[in-house]
């Protein structure tokens, strides 16, 4: 899928842009300030109504304005549909086509977009909830079912952790409420596994295509909190059970499949524990592209934006790395200073309105 127009209205600092976008790199260029990264964040929301900056939607708001408009034509294959998101201080709007819509896994499939920035190349050496967070969106994306399953685990997860805090809860609930989670461990985890073993049969095409080493092998471990097999209920409950002590003290649920992990290793050792900060980062980015890879549908590819990606690369590797994503449909870099023969380039000044 591609992204042909973009309009903003009082979206961060841009108080109205319009933009004309083209099929393969589209470069978003200038000075520090002028609104690059703001673009790119704008792209992004249109797949997840989130930012991967701020949870807040409040902050997305120019400042002295009341709301903010983000409106994008996208194209999937001969498809053409109108997103339409508003934004005020006390609600969100989502709009195809000029029809509201309730469910955001409606807007997920109409605009599918992956994202790299800066921040990224912490991803094996911050948080686990980091790591679940991109295979849980990644893995929505290319299954609805794995979305359904994990939207009916967190709503399951949610109640067991309130009656855990409740002062007197009711033992049977409890028990009940776990078994939800235990039954749906199973099918998740099995998502999880398949889609780990279908990252790293094209982690070592991309990592190769973007280091020009074909020697290094990079590789993705799935963590599960109980092993996966045909008895996999019984393994969850004993598990829970295991840590219920501790859940009833807490008042949380600790142990499930909302607190696995995964890491990535090269050439056998710890990436996040042994791997230089470049290492961390062609890893990162790597991880952060394969899904585009594992959608069949050419479609229904993920349009890539990559927040000023090239700054710590050295010129061999942004040239591995320009020429790896003109096997894209649609890509989007920001920076400072880029260039590319190929490219549609769009130069931000500042105190400039289009």
């Amino acid at each position: 899928m591609v992204i042909s127009n973009l309009i903003l209205k009082n979206f961060r600092n841009h108080s109205y842009r319009n933009f004309d976008f083209v099929e393969g790199l589209n470069l978003i260029t200038g000075e520090n300030a002028v609104g690059k990264t703001n673009i790119i964040e704008a792209i992004y929301y249109l797949s997840l109504a989130r930012s991967f900056r701020t949870s807040d939607d409040k902050d997305l708001i120019l400042n002295g304005a009341d709301n903010a408009l983000i409106e994008a034509i996208i194209q999937e294959g001969k498809i053409k549909r109108k997103i339409t998101i508003k934004l005020s201080e006390s609600k969100k709007e989502i709009l195809i086509n000029n029809k509201k819509i309730t469910k955001l896994s409606t807007l997920s499939s109409v605009a599918n977009v992956i994202e790299f920035t800066p921040e990224d190349v912490m991803l094996f050496k911050g948080s686990p909830r980091e790591r679940r967070k991109f295979l849980d969106i990644a893995l929505s994306k290319k299954n609805p079912l794995y979305l359904d399953y994990i939207s009916r685990y967190e709503k399951a997860l949610k109640e067991r952790n309130e009656i855990l805090k409740s002062d007197k809860f009711d033992p049977k609930l409890l028990e009940a409420s776990t078994e939800v989670l235990a039954k749906l461990t199973g099918p998740i985890m099995l998502y999880r596994q398949n889609y780990v073993r279908d990252i790293n049969d094209i982690l070592l095409i991309i990592t190769r295509a973007l280091t020009g080493v074909c020697e290094d092998k990079f590789e993705v471990k799935y963590e599960p909190f109980i092993e996966y097999n045909s008895n996999y209920m019984d393994s969850a409950l004993e598990a829970f059970n295991k840590s219920l002590e501790r859940d009833i003290r807490t008042k949380l649920t600790n142990v499930g499949i909302h607190r696995e992990d995964f890491s990535m290793s090269l050439n056998g050792r710890d990436i996040a524990t042994y791997g230089s900060q470049g290492e961390n980062r062609i890893a990162a980015l790597a991880l952060k592209l394969s899904p585009y890879f594992l959608i069949e549908d050419e479609d229904k590819r993920p349009i890539v934006v990559l927040d000023d990606v090239m700054s710590e690369l050295d010129n061999n590797r942004r040239e591995n790395l320009i020429k790896f994503l003109n096997k894209f449909k649609q890509v989007f870099i920001s920076g400072t200073k880029l260039s590319s023969s190929n490219a549609h380039s769009i130069e931000l000044r500042k105190n400039t309105k289009n």
